[in-house]
């Protein structure tokens, strides 16, 4: 593979250039229990943009606002240059119903808090955050719509959405002329392949470059768990906060643990980390722009990075994939079976192109 962070990929369907692997900005701040100080932050964030990185993913309530600021602090310098994202509609002020949700009350008050945070006059990339089922489509559009047309949003996107909603509203956003979803933020890894149904597809046809978050199944993939952390017990200190997390969640599982195993075994032999086989494995997929890496130092930092240097056989991709393997499920089993085709095309033979 051998990609380099300046080897710049086009974001979705616009002619936005982005590096293939993200900064993610999550670690920046300590609110959350775990993470980087300011120091350490700053550290990652130079190591990240001297290689010639420019996405940086945050959100307006990452570390409690802490994330922001910190960029707002960092990229002083640089601002025209790199890609800034960050995202909208979590609730910022518990008690208060109209600081979270994505209307369009909402959408501008985080937009305005967010600028000041960042110190910037613009957002090349805003997400909404969170899918909540109230606030109608054309709302959202329409209110994303008009920071673009202010000029204080470049692009718009989406995270945690279902697939026939973001479809729909891209539907929506051709036909009433509004600017168009250009990057879909989507959960995928090795231990997380739901994306492969229906979001990942529907973003290729829909023209959303994917941004997974997560590639590493929150640590799972890294190797540094055991059948042990299966009671949800943890005695290392620092890691106490991130593995209850992972608990919480549901990620550590038996058959989570095996397909880390099979990461272990393909890193074995490759000479190379559990970590830079998972995000190479997710770099692999023609549906994926940017993963996004979450590190805490320099250390872990310079190890993901590694994962563009690594060379996946035909071999491994096999493993890793049976390993990990999800039943897609109807009608996806269904229209891949030779039912279908039988039912659609005889036995005639026809070569898709494109």
């Amino acid at each position: 593979m051998s990609l380099t962070l300046d080897t710049y990929r086009l974001l979705g369907r616009s002619g936005l250039r982005v590096s293939p692997l993200a900064l993610g900005a999550a670690t920046f701040g300590t609110e959350w229990g775990w993470g980087a100080e300011q120091d350490d932050a700053r550290k990652l964030f130079d190591l990240y943009v001297e290689r010639g990185g420019n996405f940086i993913d945050t959100a307006d309530t990452y570390t409690n606002g802490s994330s922001e600021r910190l960029l707002g602090e960092f990229t002083r310098d640089n601002r025209e240059s790199l890609v800034l994202a960050t995202k909208y509609s979590t609730l910022r002020r518990p008690g208060d119903p109209n600081s979270g949700g994505p209307h369009r009350k909402n959408l501008f008050a985080s937009v305005e808090s967010s600028l000041r945070r960042l110190k910037t006059d613009y957002i090349d990339l805003l997400y909404l955050h969170l899918w909540d089922f109230t606030t109608p489509v054309e709302e959202i559009l329409r209110g994303m719509d008009d920071l673009v047309r202010q000029g204080k949003v470049l692009y718009v996107a989406i995270s945690n959405a279902p697939a026939w909603q973001v479809s729909r509203m891209q539907a929506i956003a051709d036909l009433r002329g509004w600017s168009p979803l250009i990057a879909l933020q989507i959960e995928y890894s090795l231990i997380q392949r739901a994306g492969e149904r229906d979001l990942i597809p529907m973003a290729g046809e829909m023209g959303l470059g994917v941004v997974p978050y997560s590639p590493m199944g929150g640590g799972l993939l890294t190797g540094k768990y055991s059948r042990g952390d299966l009671t949800g017990t943890s005695t290392k200190s620092g890691e106490s906060t991130r593995k209850s997390h992972n608990h919480t969640l549901g990620w550590v599982t038996e058959r989570n643990l095996a397909v880390a195993d099979m990461v272990k075994e393909v890193a074995t032999e490759l000479g190379r980390t559990p970590a830079q086989v998972a995000l190479a494995w997710t770099l692999q997929n023609p549906g994926v722009t940017a993963p996004i890496i979450g590190a805490r130092t320099p250390t872990q930092l310079e190890d993901n990075l590694g994962a563009l240097e690594v060379d996946l056989t035909a071999s491994h991709l096999v493993r890793l994939d049976e390993a990990s393997a999800i039943h897609l499920g109807y009608p996806h089993t269904v229209l891949a079976g030779d039912f279908a085709r039988t039912q659609t095309q005889g036995d005639l033979k026809i070569e898709a192109r494109g």
